[in-house]
């Protein structure tokens, strides 16, 4: 059985989180989204290109909502937090 998850925050440890599972061939995760502010593209590019860990050999691409890795598409939300919670 597959688990479907969503990255909340696609910072270093979003970005860690991901290439763990695309690094450690977890058939049993899927991201099927990202909530960031940045864009895809931005996005797309720190995940290939990490400065501690090296480059991802995986085959990473973007479209405008989305980034793929393998060909496999992940969704990108661009959700604003609540700034008034009563």
């Amino acid at each position: 059985m597959t688990i479907k998850i969503g990255i909340n925050g696609f910072g270093r440890i979003g970005r860690m989180v991901l290439r763990s599972i695309i690094e450690n061939k977890r058939k049993d995760i899927e991201v099927v989204a990202i909530n960031n502010r940045s864009n895809a593209e931005v996005s797309s590019f720190l995940l290939a290109h990490d400065t501690i860990h090296g480059s991802l050999k995986n085959k990473v691409n973007h479209s405008e909502q989305s980034i793929s890795v393998d060909g496999k598409k992940i969704s990108m939300i661009q959700e604003n937090e609540i700034s008034n919670i009563n």
